[in-house]
C-alpha cells in the first residue's frame, strides 16, 4: 500500500478514536475501554505525521526491519482477536429467553451517576421489569454495594427507579448491597437465595448487559448457580463498543483470577 493510503487510513482512524474518546471523557465516563483507544488513536496520528521517519528507520537493518514487521503483525492479531470477540459477545446476546420461568431475578449493578443509576445500568433494570412483568412472583435482587463518596448503595439507587418507574410491579425485592464485583454480587446474594428458600438448582435468571452476559453466566455456573437464565439487555449505542473493549480485558481477567 503507498505511503499516502498508510497515512491517510491512520489518520482519519486515529483522529475517530481520538473523537470518541475525548467527547466520553468529557461526559466523565473512563474506564480501559475508553483510555484505550485514545492511546492507540494518538499513536496511529503520530504514525502518520512522522511515517517517513519511521520507515527511514526500519529499514536502516534487517533486525529493525523484522521487529517493525513484528510489531504491526501483533497489533494487527490484537486487533483481530478483539473483533473476534466482539462477534462472540454479538452472537450470545440472549433477547428470546423472556418466557422461561423463574424463582429469583438476580440484576447485577452497573455504577450510579449523581444518585442515580447510570445509562447501562438503566438498561438492565428495563429489561429486568420487562422481563418481570411476564413472571410477578419470582425474587427480584438487586445487587451492589456503596461506591466512592455515594451517599446510597447501588442496590438502593436501583430499586428506587425500579419502584418509581415501574410502580405496576409488585414482585418482592431484596438487597444485596454490600458488594462492588460480580463475583461478590453473586457470592452475596446465595445467602439471600437461601433465606428465601431458593436452591441453586432452581431457574435464575440474571440480569445484566449484552457484553457482560458471557462472563455473569460463566462465575455464576462457577459458583454453582446451576440452571442460569440469561436476559441480556442492550449497551446504549454512544459507549457500546468501548464497553464492549473493557469487556474484552475483564474477561481474560476472570480467566486468570479463576473466577470462572
Amino acid at each position: 500500500m503507498p505511503g499516502f493510503y498508510k497515512r491517510l487510513i491512520s489518520t482519519l482512524t486515529g483522529l475517530l478514536l481520538i473523537a470518541d474518546s475525548m467527547w466520553l471523557l468529557a461526559h466523565d465516563k473512563i474506564h480501559l475501554g475508553i483510555l484505550l483507544p485514545l492511546v492507540i488513536g494518538i499513536m496511529l496520528i503520530l504514525y502518520a505525521l512522522f511515517f517517513y521517519h519511521f520507515q527511514q528507520w526500519q529499514q536502516k537493518t534487517r533486525f529493525r526491519s523484522n521487529l517493525w514487521k513484528l510489531m504491526w503483525a501483533g497489533f494487527l492479531t490484537w486487533v483481530a482477536s478483539v473483533v473476534i470477540f466482539f462477534g462472540f459477545i454479538a452472537s450470545n446476546i440472549n433477547s428470546d429467553n423472556i418466557q422461561q420461568p423463574t424463582k429469583a431475578i438476580l440484576v447485577l449493578g452497573s455504577g450510579i451517576e449523581n444518585g442515580k443509576p447510570s445509562p447501562i445500568l438503566q438498561k438492565r433494570l428495563d429489561a429486568a421489569a420487562h422481563y418481570a412483568q411476564h413472571h410477578p412472583k419470582p425474587l427480584i435482587i438487586m445487587t451492589g454495594g456503596l461506591g466512592f463518596q455515594e451517599k446510597y448503595t447501588e442496590a438502593e439507587v436501583m430499586q428506587a427507579y425500579f419502584k418509581k418507574t415501574y410502580p405496576t410491579i409488585y414482585n418482592p425485592i431484596a438487597l444485596e448491597a454490600q458488594s462492588t464485583s460480580t463475583e461478590l454480587n453473586l457470592r452475596k446474594s446465595k445467602m439471600i437465595l437461601d433465606q428465601h428458600q431458593i436452591q441453586l438448582s432452581d431457574p435464575i435468571a440474571i440480569v445484566t448487559s449484552d457484553f457482560h452476559s458471557i462472563r455473569a453466566r460463566a462465575i455464576a455456573q462457577h459458583q454453582g448457580y446451576s440452571n442460569v437464565i440469561n436476559i441480556s439487555a442492550e449497551t446504549p449505542l454512544y459507549i457500546r463498543y468501548n464497553a464492549w473493549l473493557r469487556e474484552y480485558f475483564a474477561f481474560l481477567s476472570g480467566w486468570l483470577l479463576n473466577e470462572y
